[in-house]
């Protein structure tokens, strides 16, 4: 009997500081929502519903990512390059709020009409080749090597 009472008190013990776990993060949680959301409201002038169908404990990580990589002009790629890979992407999947969204975007980091049309292109041709290369099931180290002979080739011709 005393070893049953002294598992018993183990698990409420247990349970009782996993409730305790549960229960903290979810106030920092919401703090850092409403933090995420002030500065989407600083960086944006508003907080688009996008933002607001993610849940609390999501928020703050989907915003760091978006303003550390798309947002951050400090990165490899500039603006225009990253919007303009969004939209192809986004004309692949496809999702029109994402090919509304990179194609003003790509506008807005200088992008021209000419370079969104080409984004688009290149987007399909990448789409139509891999339907060739993959459902053909063409040997993949063979393509490798037939790519690296190319380009050797074409490294040769220009020097």
């Amino acid at each position: 009997m005393e070893k049953s009472n002294r598992i018993l008190k183990s698990l409420l013990i247990a349970a009782s500081i996993g409730a305790l776990f549960a229960i903290v993060p979810a106030k920092a949680e919401d703090a850092s929502a409403t933090a995420a959301y002030k500065d989407i409201e600083a960086t944006l002038g508003s907080v688009p519903d996008m933002f607001k169908a993610l849940p609390d404990v999501a928020i703050a990580g989907a915003w760091a990512e978006i303003k550390g990589v798309q947002l951050n002009p400090k990165t490899a790629l500039d603006g225009k390059t990253k919007e303009l890979m969004g939209l192809a992407v986004a004309a692949q999947i496809p999702c029109q709020y994402c090919i509304y969204f990179h194609t003003e975007a790509a506008r807005l980091n200088g992008a021209s009409d000419e370079e969104i049309k080409e984004t688009i292109a290149m987007a399909g041709i990448v789409r139509h080749w891999s339907t060739i290369l993959n459902g053909s099931q063409v040997d993949f180290a063979t393509f490798k090597k037939q790519t690296d002979d190319v380009f050797a080739a074409v490294k040769a011709k220009s020097q």
